[in-house]
């Protein structure tokens, strides 16, 4: 089966699973996903997969969380995944899917549980 990860090649914790999945002998189909962000249906899949709402997948530190006031809470899921898919900084990483099961590399081991 393949195996996919969304990746930021800048992240350590990124490099450290990637690198960890091809210790492992996996050749996983990396998505830089700061260059093609998923789109609002592929988002869905994987909050779904991960069984995470949006603002669980998020990275509340990046700028644009506080911005786009994303911690507000009358915003709705479609709301909060539209704006992951308009500024994809604000999406936690690593994640890897395989198996149709998916993890979130943090710490790197996590991914581990799916292979």
């Amino acid at each position: 089966m393949s195996v996919e990860i969304y990746h930021n090649p800048r992240c350590s914790k990124s490099r450290q699973t990637l690198q960890l999945l091809q210790d492992k002998g996996l050749d996983p189909e990396v998505v830089e996903y700061l260059k093609t962000p998923p789109d609002k249906a592929t988002l869905t899949h994987i909050l779904d997969l991960l069984e995470l709402e949006p603002r669980g997948l998020m990275r509340k530190k990046e700028k644009e969380y506080e911005a786009l006031q994303l911690g507000n809470p009358a915003l709705s899921r479609e709301q909060l995944i539209e704006a992951m898919t308009v500024h994809p900084k604000l999406i936690e990483r690593p994640i890897v899917i395989k198996n149709g099961k998916a993890a979130i590399g943090r710490p790197p081991e996590k991914v581990m549980e799916i292979l």
